[in-house]
């Protein structure tokens, strides 16, 4: 359990007010002292995300948030690494106590949750040291029903766990990677540079994802290095129904496709596993457009040390300075670190995300097109920029 990617898994943040026992509700359904837990309000100073396995959903990542209430500069710096959770997970519990006599930061919350299409449930998380009926009164106010929970005495534990599987179950929206691309028997290749940005040892997630449903689909699938291609090829007694690249090496790949085999990448194949692929489509025709001054920000899933011939810093924007100009400003982010404020550029482009969950790159999909700021994916991109968009497939 412990070598799935964290990009598959099923995320789940725990939000609530200062000592509210989200800290505690955490290490309750974790099994383990995952957070610090005392009596001072503002314990839990950062995000605490652990991997733990939860019956009915398998693999997931539960995230303690501090307290939504926090207060001072550092309470809204804290605030905000709260907000970036929201990016990423596919479901929150919301932690209520006390009494219920201003709930307007719930229903503030409720709303962020509801407008992102982010379910939810809704808990009293100290029934032991309070009146139940608290919980009726919390549901009299916000209008949603309220579970019940004690992380002392693990009371409501398991029917929480219960309506965390059944939501999973409803929410489990990963596609096919490869789905109408190949069937049973098909003849697949796949094209994967072995050179500096390749990690020592081992493949790159896309890779290792992509090559783990063509198995299960029964193909008949082939690896080797671009250098190789025309090799391989020349051994085959048909041309492969389907090629499969880098997208770094696309043009070099698409002039040794025979006619009659589909070519993809890994990148565009991930645009549309974890993203919105007409979306990035459109983004595409959009970019091969703009001007010699235009401001493009490049936004990478995961952050790391760029090597020689980076593809987001150095070998995308040396093709797009080539396609559209010198001019060009350029703009590069990893990680979390994506732009509040995407008004200032003219387009995005977005790795592959394979660091990411569909609903980290769904987010970011919805704030551009909220802002108005075409969005595109770097394999689609790479395609439209070296003119071999229409002989895609997607």
């Amino acid at each position: 359990m412990s070598d799935i990617a964290r990009s598959n898994r099923f995320y789940i943040g725990v939000f609530g007010r200062r000592n509210s026992g989200k800290s505690s509700l955490v290490n309750a359904i974790a099994g383990q002292d995952v957070s610090i837990v005392s009596d001072v309000a503002g314990t839990t100073t950062d995000v605490v995300w652990k991997n733990i396995e939860l019956p009915g959903v398998g693999a997931a990542v539960i995230a303690d948030t501090a307290g939504y209430d926090d207060e001072g500069t550092l309470g809204e710096m804290r605030i905000k690494r709260t907000m970036q959770v929201v990016q990423r997970i596919d479901l929150a519990l919301i932690v209520v106590c006390s009494n219920p006599d201003d709930v307007t930061v719930e229903r503030e919350w409720i709303r962020v949750f509801s407008e992102s299409s982010i379910p939810f449930i809704l808990l009293f998380g100290r029934c032991d040291e309070s009146e139940k009926e608290t919980a009726t009164q919390w549901s009299n106010k916000l209008s949603y029903n309220i579970l019940p929970v004690s992380a002392k005495n693990k009371e409501g534990i398991d029917i929480l766990l219960k309506q965390i599987a059944d939501i999973y179950i409803k929410d489990d929206n990963l596609e096919d990677i490869t789905e109408g691309l190949v069937k049973n028997g098909d003849t697949v290749v796949l094209v994967m540079p072995q050179d500096a940005q390749a990690p020592k040892g081992r493949l790159i997630q896309p890779q290792v994802v992509t090559l783990r449903n063509l198995l299960d689909k029964h193909c008949l699938s082939m690896c080797c290095a671009p250098e190789e291609l025309e090799q391989m090829l020349s051994t085959l007694c048909a041309p492969p129904s389907l090629i499969i690249t880098d997208s770094q090496v696309f043009a070099q790949v698409k002039a040794l496709t025979p006619p009659q085999t589909k070519l993809t990448s890994f990148s565009v194949l991930m645009a549309r596993y974890k993203g919105d692929i007409e979306v990035f489509r459109a983004g595409a025709d959009i970019l091969v457009n703009l001007p010699s001054n235009a401001h493009i920000l490049i936004a990478e899933a995961c952050s790391h040390i760029p090597q020689n011939e980076d593809i987001g810093r150095v070998k995308l924007p040396r093709m797009l300075r080539k396609r559209l100009g010198e001019d060009l400003k350029i703009d590069v982010v990893g990680g979390n670190d994506f732009p509040e404020d995407l008004t200032p550029y003219d387009i995005i482009i977005h790795c592959g995300a394979c660091m990411f969950t569909r609903r980290h790159v769904m987010s970011r999909i919805r704030r551009a097109k909220a802002q108005h700021i075409p969005i595109t994916n770097y394999g689609i991109a790479i395609a439209a920029l070296t003119g071999i968009l229409d002989r895609v497939v997607y």
